[in-house]
């Protein structure tokens, strides 16, 4: 009956009645294999590096915008600096969490929990915002309206809240992209397993040990447990093995897949980057990356990643920390224009550009590059065109030369 074991307690003998065998812990060390168990924490997943970057990648950025309150003026957006939403979302959310831990706390939560990412708004007795807690992952719940209109109920702890105090981030599908990706997650965490395995030991599955006398179970056991002792590991490598009593070894080619490891690893990389919409340069999966796609592939990363993630944040910010008469006119937004910072020729050509066709005045260039402003420079000019204010007079005429002598 070897390789599995005849030894069995009663229960195991039900197994083994109705063709079901499990092998012991020795045969599995030394041959690899075990429980088929996909199923991904999001902690598990976080330990696969393409998921941790991925998430990091799109948390961080966002968190690292500023954001703005601002009303609308007759068409025109103006900021507001000193409202009350300002100081919890750049500053302190509250007392041990800045803004920016905060919202990348939460889309965290979103890009690795299905019921999204969550935050509750502490507010004053005149109903202001004066701080935003976020906890820990499963304690503040969601239901859905079972009349089918989707109005979410809130609670903590068991205990009801009004929708007015909860920011809630949440994912389309009401599925994380760790759900979407959890197959490609389990596969790539299998892969750095194997990975980690066989170079640990050297000796498996590199051949097989031939003999032609029967040794029962303990003496396959205790063959394997010695060729183990002297010859896995990186240690042992390049000893030469002695064999005993009529054994010999055949060494094994790799298989396809192991010949295919590292193209199995990078295309789950991809799937990985999938999931998550983020290009694979951004996660410095490089195999194809050049100067010039991967500067596009980061404009889209903004446009079609980035950008839906911070009209969510937009909206759920709005939600709670703007009052009912604020939203007719007010909005929550952050400022997109640090994303493109550090390109400082495409911020001089543009900005250039829109002076020129008299859209923004000098202040408001000056404004996009953290300069205050100057006297005069509320004026929609041309800088490229010189135009005198008004047409030289007498006094200013340079005087007349005459040819002829005194």
């Amino acid at each position: 009956m070897w390789p599995f074991s005849t030894k069995s307690a009663p229960v195991e003998e039900t197994k083994a009645e109705s063709g079901v065998v499990t092998p012991e812990m020795w045969l599995v060390t030394h041959f690899g294999g075990g429980p088929d168990d996909i199923s991904i924490t999001a902690h598990a997943a976080l330990q696969v590096p393409a998921v941790a970057s991925a998430v990091r990648l799109i948390s961080e950025a966002a968190a690292s915008l500023d954001v703005r309150v601002q009303r609308r003026v007759g068409g025109v957006w103006k900021d507001l600096p000193n409202h009350p939403a300002v100081k919890l979302l750049n500053n302190e959310a509250n007392e041990w969490t800045s803004g920016f831990e905060l919202t990348r706390a939460l889309l965290i939560e979103a890009l690795t929990s299905d019921p999204g990412g969550f935050a509750l708004v502490t507010r004053s007795s005149d109903n202001r915002p004066i701080a935003i807690r976020k906890y820990k992952p499963g304690i503040i719940q969601v239901e859905f309206s079972a009349e089918g209109d989707g109005q979410p109920l809130y609670k903590k702890n068991g205990k009801a809240l009004r929708s007015s105090d909860v920011i809630h981030i949440r994912n389309a599908f009401n599925t994380a992209p760790i759900s979407h990706a959890r197959d490609a997650i389990s596969f790539a965490r299998g892969l750095q397993a194997y990975g980690k395995q066989l170079f640990q030991n050297g000796a498996r599955p590199g051949g097989l040990l031939k003999t032609t006398k029967p040794i029962g179970d303990k003496g396959v056991e205790a063959m394997l447990k010695g060729w183990t002792a002297a010859f896995s590991g990186s240690q042992n490598a390049g000893k030469t093995p002695v064999l005993w009593d009529g054994t010999d070894y055949t060494q094994l080619g790799l298989s396809s897949t192991d010949a295919q490891y590292l193209e199995n690893r990078r295309f789950q990389n991809e799937e990985i980057a999938r999931a998550f919409r983020v290009p694979p340069t951004m996660i410095f999966d490089l195999e194809r990356g050049t100067w010039g796609n991967a500067e596009q592939m980061g404009r889209e990363f903004l446009t079609y990643c980035l950008e839906p993630w911070l009209r969510e944040l937009e909206g759920a910010f709005g939600r709670a920390l703007l009052t009912d008469d604020e939203r007719r006119n007010h909005r929550i937004s952050f400022d997109r224009d640090d994303l493109t910072r550090a390109d400082l020729t495409a911020r001089a050509t543009a900005i250039s550009s829109f002076m020129q066709a008299k859209a923004i005045s000098a202040n408001e260039a000056r404004q996009w590059i953290d300069l205050p402003p100057r006297d005069g420079g509320d004026v929609y000019e041309n800088p490229a065109i010189t135009v005198p204010d008004k047409a030289p007079t007498a006094e200013t005429k340079p005087a007349a030369t005459s040819s002829q002598p005194e």
